[in-house]
């Protein structure tokens, strides 16, 4: 996708998101989450980078 268009795709989407909420709706503040999600994220991560080494041409 060109960056131009995916922007352009952004902003809208990020508008519409804004224009929705109600004036009356109560802030939410974000969910931490837990560490073992991060924690397992991370190491996905790692094992992804990981097989794209042993994959990619030397």
């Amino acid at each position: 996708m060109n960056l131009p268009v995916a922007l352009i795709i952004a902003v809208d989407a990020t508008r519409e998101q804004i224009g929705s909420a109600r004036p009356d709706a109560p802030v939410v503040a974000p969910v931490e989450r837990p560490r073992r999600t991060r924690t397992f994220r991370a190491g996905v991560a790692r094992s992804l980078i990981r097989a794209a080494h042993v994959i990619a041409p030397t």
